[in-house]
């Protein structure tokens, strides 16, 4: 980035953090209005916030969850040697945690209270060099009667894809991008990528992974998580935190939870019932734990009319209890409420002040005063203080780790940069992601791939004029103030989840590369309102006159259009016309593609009949005014790909890469066709209700519980190749062990897990029950990837969706060569929460299941022999 782009957008994230806290600052120090029953037009609202009464509060640390390790099941280990992507071993780091909140525990046995308090408060923003800093500790030896550094305090930074805020870094594809994959191997390897650029510079905390569910298909900040599925997202964010810690940096698993709009993100309550949150909201964080994770970020909403950060039910019931996290819960920036947060379960106050800038702190000084009235009890603190200590100690950032090289809010002083390259050749994994996470919606005689095609006519959906969506910006890749604008190729949302780009390959380039070594003729067209023209004559040397004029008369005509996203802010768009789009505050206002692509795709496929549409976008789009338009030929649905854009979708254009990816959602043929959508409206004072009516059912789930045809299902995904599956078995898993038969025993007679600390993760539950089996073969000519994808159907007692995902697998197969492959089935994925009981049961009834190539498309069907 350049240093004077980086200064100016520096500058207006602290005014634009300002005023964001001034506001936040007055609407969290009052009871928010009650408002009158609302009118067809108006959106329901909140009227009641629950909160915690001044009073006298005790304090007992959880129970730590323990069990047995269990030799090629359960096996101990640390962060730095997690097991192989994809391995049936669950790793156990109890023992590791142990050890660090032992050490912990010893280490703040000699610190004095303010001390205590002192770990656990940020510093305010802008006063360390980070986006988020914790105090340091220097204590007296007494010795030499010297102070001495004992602890150096934490560095956090975002974000989920890659280090913001500085130089010299890699900007990976978007989560949603990674999701597309349905690899684990590559989510582990961008996750360890990441975790390396982190460490590089000095970072001890990425804030990441991001673990929200993509509820409502407009939501802003979608792209930066892994889709709409619970297990999908699971298992993303299991291989991110693996990855990332990995390298002995601490990931941040956000936003806890049920944060699912921007509008209105810090005023408004989600309603969610207990069922629905444990079996689809809470299970990505519990994977997340399982994974050994470091932190949670608690988000802005409030969740069943109590802040999410000082939800004594999500917090500790839920995270704490039932998943026995053992690390530290932060604040997002500015969500911290009260002094109280403390006993609700919060453990950091990020970035410390109670307004950006103000010097004051929920934490801090009022905490330490909490403490002597005997409102809050001194062994909470310290609680507080051995979590975060603990998970130092844990990822070994007391043994040599690097200091800080930079500064965030001074990046010109030479005294606070060194600068650090840490980029490495991690180019490599960013392309290969994105062309493995590009999906291929459409083919129609084998449009796809190219083969040398003597003339290509490149049509670019701009965004601000005069940019494109595949061409570079008029401002450079990193322009807009955290990308509060698009000008140029979409390979990134806005907002605080996106990073600076060391450089952006774009389409128009890349293909212009390959075309050189085609010697295939390229001509293009950057302006997708002036559609219409006279089309020259075949050898004319005169002036093109709009979209259609460049595309007539090519071998391929590729129309490159997008949509994007982002966090809390709406992109300038001053004197620009989005069309059908509108924006609402950072979430999209509508599903429609930008900048009239559907008119764009149309015009051009009217004079050209082999018309490939490329969409950058950061979730679902309702493709209907063309997508059966005999001209498409092919869609390509390419999401956010990261700053090795132009190359990756040459790689799947020409075949130098099958594609493989399944999409992580559903593309819909109507917006009014999914289950939900953002809550509008408010007033600045109202706390809007959100009501999550749909349950379980998002996503695909609803679309199938209503038999609604979708244009394309969730996990859909074309190849260039064929593939058939067979040889379908399943069978019991019996373990040597039986150090939880009882357990099991109960569970098969139907009776609910043990509500118990580390009841949800317990091995017992979470240990292969059953393994499926089957084969499949490429039928087809070339060289391809499948994904086989296994859906469970829970007999009709259990109340479930007609199909949830349990399980998926990745295959890379010659021509006529065949694989076999086993996916396991636990008892946590054949249980349901008994909201009841407080735990995980068996219903009764047959279970089935199916194995195929996406959530509509089973080439296999078993029963599971319960």
């Amino acid at each position: 980035m350049a240093l004077w782009i980086l200064s100016t957008q520096l500058s207006v994230l602290c005014a634009l953090l300002l005023a964001a806290s001034s506001v936040n600052a007055q609407s969290g120090s009052s009871q928010p209005s009650i408002s009158t029953p609302p009118t067809s037009s108006e959106p329901a609202t909140e009227t009641t916030l629950i909160t915690l009464p001044i009073s006298s509060y005790t304090f007992s640390s959880f129970p730590v969850p323990s069990a047995s390790p269990i030799p090629g099941t359960f096996s101990s280990t640390s962060p730095k040697s997690p097991p192989p992507p994809g391995s049936e071993l669950i790793p156990d780091f109890a023992p590791a945690w142990a050890m660090a909140h032992s050490r912990a525990k010893e280490f703040i046995s000699g610190l004095t209270l303010e001390q205590k308090v002192n770990v656990s408060t940020g510093v305010g923003l802008g006063n360390g060099p980070c986006i988020g800093n914790t105090g340091t500790l220097s204590l007296l030896d007494t010795g030499s009667n010297t102070t001495r550094l004992s602890w150096p305090g934490l560095c956090l930074s975002d974000s989920p894809l890659g280090v913001n805020y500085v130089d010299l870094v890699t900007a990976f594809p978007a989560g949603i991008t990674a999701a597309s994959t349905w690899n684990r191997t590559l989510l582990r390897l961008r996750g360890e990528a990441m975790g390396a650029e982190f460490r590089g510079k000095g970072i001890n905390v990425a804030l990441s992974p991001v673990l929200g569910m993509g509820r409502v298909p407009q939501g802003g900040r979608n792209w930066e998580a892994f889709g709409a599925d619970p297990f999908l997202a699971g298992e993303a964010g299991y291989e991110t935190v693996l990855g990332l810690q990995q390298n002995g940096v601490q990931a941040c698993a956000k936003h806890y939870i049920n944060n699912e709009q921007e509008h209105k993100r810090d005023h408004e309550s989600s309603h969610v019932d207990d069922r629905t949150e444990h079996e689809i909201y809470l299970h990505p964080f519990m994977r997340a734990v399982q994974a050994g994770v470091a932190s949670v970020m608690c988000s802005y909403n409030q969740i069943n009319a109590s802040w999410a950060c000082e939800n004594e039910r999500t917090l500790n019931q839920l995270l704490k209890g039932e998943t026995g996290f053992q690390g530290y819960t932060m604040s997002d920036w500015g969500a911290h409420h009260s002094t109280l947060a403390a006993v609700a379960g919060l453990d950091m106050s990020m970035p410390g002040d109670i307004s950006f800038g103000s010097g004051t702190s929920w934490w801090g000084a009022n905490l330490t005063a909490f403490v002597e009235n005997g409102t809050i009890s001194e062994s909470r603190v310290n609680d507080m203080a051995e979590r975060i200590i603990a998970a130092w100690f844990l990822l070994g950032q007391d043994d040599n780790y690097p200091p800080v090289n930079f500064d965030t809010f001074d990046p010109f002083n030479p005294a606070k940069n060194q600068n650090v390259n840490v980029q490495a050749d991690h180019y490599k994994l960013v392309r290969e992601v994105a062309a493995a996470g590009t999906v291929l919606l459409k083919n129609v005689g084998g449009a796809l791939p190219l083969r040398a095609p003597k003339t290509i006519a490149i049509i670019e959906a701009p965004s601000f004029f005069p940019g494109n969506d595949a061409g570079p910006s008029t401002r450079g890749p990193n322009g807009y103030f955290f990308n509060f604008g698009l000008d140029g190729t979409l390979a990134r949302g806005w907002g605080s989840g996106s990073t600076s780009m060391p450089y952006l390959i774009t389409p128009l380039e890349a293909i212009q590369e390959r075309a050189r070594q085609d010697q295939s003729d390229v001509s293009w067209f950057l302006d997708n309102w002036a559609l219409a023209g006279t089309q020259p004559l075949v050898g004319s040397q005169g002036f093109v006159n709009g979209a259609n004029d460049t595309a007539f008369g090519q071998d391929v005509a590729i129309v490159f259009v997008n949509a994007d996203s982002g966090e809390d802010q709406t992109i300038n768009t001053s004197n620009i016309v989005f069309g059908d789009d509108t924006l609402d505050f950072g979430d999209r206002g509508n599903l429609t593609l930008w900048m009239n692509a559907d008119n764009l795709i149309n015009a051009v496929a009217a004079v050209n009949n082999n018309t490939i549409v490329v969409v950058h976008s950061v979730g679902p789009a309702i493709l209907e005014p063309w997508i059966e338009n005999p001209n498409v030929t092919a869609v390509v649905w390419a999401n956010l790909p990261g700053q090795e854009s132009g190359n990756s979708i040459v790689d799947v254009l020409y075949g130098d890469v099958n594609p493989s990816g399944k999409l992580p959602y559903t593309i819909a043929r109507r917006t009014e066709d999914y289950p939900a959508e953002p809550v509008t409206g408010g007033t600045a004072d109202e706390i809007l209700l959100v009501e999550y009516t749909e349950k379980l059912n998002i996503d695909y789930r609803h679309f199938d519980a209503n038999n609604i045809e979708p244009r394309f299902e969730f996990g859909f995904g074309l190849s260039y190749t064929n593939f058939s599956y067979s040889d379908l078995t399943i069978r019991a898993v019996h373990h040597t062990d039986h150090t939880s038969a009882a357990l099991e025993a109960a569970w098969a007679d139907g009776e609910a897990s043990p509500n118990v600390e580390g009841g949800s993760t317990a091995i017992w539950l979470h240990r292969p029950a059953f393994e499926v089996s089957f084969t499949v073969a490429n039928t087809g000519k070339v060289k391809g990837g499948e994904i086989p994808q296994l859906y469970l159907h829970f007999p009709s007692s259990a109340g479930e969706p007609p199909s949830v995902l349990r399980g998926f697998a990745d295959v890379l197969l010659n021509p006529g060569q065949s694989k076999a492959l086993t996916i396991t089935l636990s008892r946590y994925d054949l249980s349901v929460w008994d909201a009841g009981a407080q735990g995980w049961r068996k219903p009764d009834g047959q279970f089935t299941f199916s194995v195929g190539a996406s959530s509509r498309d089973f080439r296999l069907k078993g029963s599971v022999p319960l």
